[in-house]
């Protein structure tokens, strides 16, 4: 893990010493690109493991239990902070 964390900030370190040269100002069509690659990979592993294609039905409605979960937080979290921080006239 610190390993992909500090390859990530070298990178940063990298893209910001380098963020006049020309041809890097490119480089985010062949990183969506990549990344569509590696999504598609991610996919054909996931399909080609039979555990997880035989669980998907109990995977998937764990998944969809953490992200509504997780989403539901987050607006509740930023309704709260939007109302406590930042209405105006609510505070005299």
């Amino acid at each position: 893990m610190f390993t992909v964390i500090g390859i990530m900030f070298a990178g940063i370190g990298a893209g910001y010493l380098l963020r006049r040269v020309g041809w890097l100002q490119k480089v985010g069509t062949s990183i969506t690109y990549t990344i569509y690659l590696l999504l598609f990979l991610l996919g054909l592993s996931v399909g080609a493991n039979r555990e997880i294609v035989d669980n998907l039905a109990t995977l998937g409605g764990q998944a969809l239990l953490l992200a509504v979960a997780g989403t539901t937080g987050s607006v509740l979290a930023a309704w709260a902070v939007g109302n406590w921080f930042f209405k105006e006239g609510k505070r005299k």
